[in-house]
């Protein structure tokens, strides 16, 4: 919830000059990054989650849905 009412503060200045840039991918929760070849691979991840961004000129908010979270949205 404090994703959402900080991105509505984003739009509402965004209103008199300006615009909000939101972007969405498949996020597998993953910190680090991919092993060298020849090593041990990480394990697939049980279920994706979304990543999602917003960007008003030089403030950036993201946040992780969950596959439960994004049921309950709809």
């Amino acid at each position: 919830s404090q994703f959402l009412s900080e991105l509505t503060r984003m739009f509402r200045r965004a209103r008199s000059h300006g615009s909000v840039v939101l972007t969405m991918k498949r996020y597998d929760g993953r910190t680090k990054p991919a092993p060298r070849e020849g090593r041990k691979p990480l394990p697939e991840p049980s279920e994706y989650m979304c990543l999602i961004r917003a960007t008003l000129r030089t403030q950036k908010i993201s946040t992780v849905v969950s596959c439960a979270d994004r049921r309950l949205c709809i």
